[in-house]
């Protein structure tokens, strides 16, 4: 098992791609009950790494968006006024 140290330090494209690996081996076939309970632990803390990366940047995308709105309104009402 990985620490939180190892998780937290992983960005998106690290723990994608070892998210990817994780599956082709467990599609594969061919390991233990045990190595393939470890390998879906992984698997989930790994999607749980990504799913983090993906909120955070929906986050950033909102924020953004919210921030260029209200600047786009502000511009918009500032000129009714001539």
């Amino acid at each position: 098992m990985t620490s939180k140290v190892t998780e937290e330090s992983l960005g998106y494209e690290q723990a994608r791609d070892e998210l990817i690996e994780v599956v082709r081996r467990l599609e594969a076939g061919g390991t233990t009950l045990e190595e393939s309970l470890a390998l879906w632990e992984r698997g989930e803390e790994l999607a749980k790494v990504c799913r983090r990366w993906l909120d955070g940047a929906r986050a950033r995308l909102d924020a953004a968006l919210a921030e260029e709105e209200q600047e786009g309104s502000a511009a918009g009402a500032a000129g009714d006024g001539e």
